[in-house]
């Protein structure tokens, strides 16, 4: 149940004998996250729903066991990553989230000179700027970037690719290949009366900086995903004292082990509610009728208004539009997100996407897992390309230019 293929029988085996080291190499032979993916995967959707211990009982907690492995190196292992021999061939990745880093760290392993180029001002995309630090601290992904670097890999914040610098500039640069990894941070919207309201913000902004908003003492989250949970959670940990998580299905989508911790530490769940205006004062919801398929109708005359000092939406995100304005011929599906084939290749040659900006919002390791397969493809396409040519030699074809003369 695995989406990075990590040999759970043998890791676990050598945690049980006390083995931890081992353990944390076997994990790593397929993980390079494992410190962040076990705590931020949905592990009961995954390898420990296909634990056979569940089946009569508990299943092994898989995921515990892997961030124990990763935190105990962390705290044990002076080892310091060493940087391969170079290819001499440059890469540069878009995005410094967990698909642009896994993508980074397997080329660098592979003697590439890998350069990370992120918005942000700080590496880690969704990891630092999406999942709260309770969840996953901040001390964990900085540690695993300079993992990175010290294979290598040069890190550059607060650039804006197709603002700053282009695609086209970036190959102008003398990179063979771009990764484009730069996940959804476009929020999704209601399209209702009042959504443009100051009460009224955004998941995937709240989470960023959390400290800067003032949401009062009464708030209320539209939608019940993981990122609803996180926002809830945070919020209660913030000050407010009141939160509703309000659903359209009588379901929340988020994880079982995400909800009840958002329950334990006081979220209340309203179900089968649609919303259809906001105030100053609240949400006006209208109650839904679920059918056995799932068929969701609107039951005319029960609109009522829940009072709530600010209301957070949690509806999932899309992607910005900053590197395909700016990129000709670069394709997108109608939902804004990179056109690619099964391993990342874009329209362009030479230009591979990967992660959340191909797929949409998913799991952190699903990132990673895919991501991975991008970038062994990155390596098979810079294997085809012709060497780079002496400047005496710049203007002769390269069918006639022989490397050993």
């Amino acid at each position: 149940g695995c989406p990075v293929n990590v040999r759970i029988p043998e890791f676990v085996a050598k945690v049980a004998e006390g083995k931890f080291e081992e353990a944390y190499e076997i994990i790593t032979s397929t993980n390079s996250l494992p410190a962040i993916s076990g705590r931020v995967c949905p592990q009961e959707n995954q390898c420990e729903g296909k634990c056979v211990r569940g089946i009569k009982g508990e299943s092994v907690s898989i995921g515990r066991l892997e961030r124990f492995c990763a935190d105990y190196h962390m705290k044990h292992s002076d080892a310091k990553a060493v940087k391969p021999q170079s290819n001499g061939k440059k890469v540069a990745v878009v995005g410094a989230g967990p698909s642009g880093l896994t993508c980074a760290g397997d080329l660098a392993k592979k003697g590439y000179e890998v350069t990370v180029f992120e918005a942000f001002h700080t590496a880690g995309g969704v990891l630092v700027y999406g999942i709260p630090e309770f969840r996953l601290p901040k001390a964990i992904v900085k540690k695993e970037v300079e993992n990175l670097q010290d294979l290598g890999v040069e890190v550059k914040t607060n650039m804006v690719i197709g603002r700053v610098l282009s695609v086209d500039e970036l190959f102008e640069m003398g990179y063979k290949a771009i990764f484009i990894g730069t996940g959804v941070w476009r929020p999704n919207t209601l399209h209702i009366k009042g959504e443009s309201l100051g009460n009224v913000h955004y998941a995937i902004n709240y989470l960023q900086n959390p400290d800067v908003y003032h949401l009062g003492s009464r708030v209320i989250v539209i939608g019940a995903g993981n990122a609803a949970m996180d926002v809830a959670r945070t919020a209660i940990r913030h000050g407010t004292r009141h939160l509703e998580c309000f659903s359209l299905s009588k379901t929340i989508s988020a994880s079982e082990y995400e909800a009840s911790y958002a329950k334990l530490e006081g979220v209340n769940f309203i179900f089968n509610k649609k919303p259809v205006e906001i105030t100053d004062k609240g949400v006006v919801f209208i109650d839904l009728n679920e059918a056995e398929d799932g068929t969701l109708t609107e039951l005319p005359g029960t609109e009522k208004l829940y009072p709530a000092d600010s209301v957070i939406v949690s509806i999932s995100q899309g992607p910005c539009t900053t590197i395909t304005d700016s990129t000709k011929d670069l394709k997108t599906t109608p939902r804004g997100l990179f056109e690619t084939d099964e391993v990342g290749r874009t329209s362009i040659p030479g230009i591979f996407a990967s992660g959340d900006a191909v797929k949409g919002a998913r799991t952190v390791v699903e990132a990673v897992a895919y991501s991975k397969n991008v970038a062994e493809a990155m390596h098979e396409y810079m294997q085809t390309l012709p060497p780079d040519l002496p400047d005496a030699y710049a203007n002769v074809p390269v069918a006639e230019y022989d490397e050993g003369n």
